[in-house]
């Protein structure tokens, strides 16, 4: 399918063997998530770093220190004030802890969205707060490994549908979707390779 796809033969011979790379644990794919909304790559790293390492544990090994990222029990217990040290929103911080405690709660699992397929999941996702199309297909994605997600809003596959297509301007949502057609099935693969080609 890449190699007959005119924007993924590219990529596809280049990054040969390139699999998504996932978060498997679904509180820290949900913060990432929630992070990275409309904001650029370099900040949402930053604000994830000051996160870890504000309320994360580490270990040393080799002269080195390793982060562990915070568990969602610790973080339930948190208020906003608690995170206004790190430099993103108030929303953003009540949307992580809101995060934390309904994973306390049991009401929200991995497990449980192991059991739907797709669209459930999606729906399921987009019902929390905080969650909307782009963080539930980058979950979806990234931890719950769904081959069909597919973060269609998102800001890095327009520019490199722009560039490989060699645009003055970003692409539609209309002309994305028209564009993945072939892809059906392999939506966050072909997504996945076409970051790739930002970096």
């Amino acid at each position: 399918m890449a190699k007959a796809d005119p924007l993924l033969k590219m990529p596809a011979r280049k990054f040969y063997g390139l699999r998504v790379i996932g978060i498997p644990d679904l509180f820290e794919a949900l913060c990432w998530g929630v992070l990275g909304q409309q904001i650029n790559l370099a900040f949402a790293y930053s604000l994830k770093k000051q996160f870890v390492e504000g309320f994360g544990d580490s270990i040393e090994w080799n002269g080195k220190k390793y982060w562990v990222f915070p568990p969602y029990e610790r973080i339930a217990r948190l208020t906003p004030t608690d995170l206004a040290d790190i430099k993103m929103t108030v929303k953003k911080s009540e949307y992580i802890i809101g995060i934390a405690r309904l994973m306390e709660s049991g009401e929200l699992s991995r497990g449980k969205f192991m059991k739907m397929n797709v669209k459930d999941a999606e729906k399921n996702l987009i019902k929390i707060r905080g969650i909307g199309p782009w963080t539930a297909n980058y979950v979806l994605m990234r931890c719950l490994r769904f081959p069909t997600a597919f973060p269609i809003d998102d800001v890095g596959l327009m520019n490199s549908i722009k560039l490989l297509r060699n645009m003055n301007r970003k692409p539609t949502k209309d002309e994305i979707l028209e564009i993945s057609l072939p892809w059906k099935k392999w939506e966050s693969y072909a997504t996945f390779y076409l970051w790739r080609v930002l970096y």
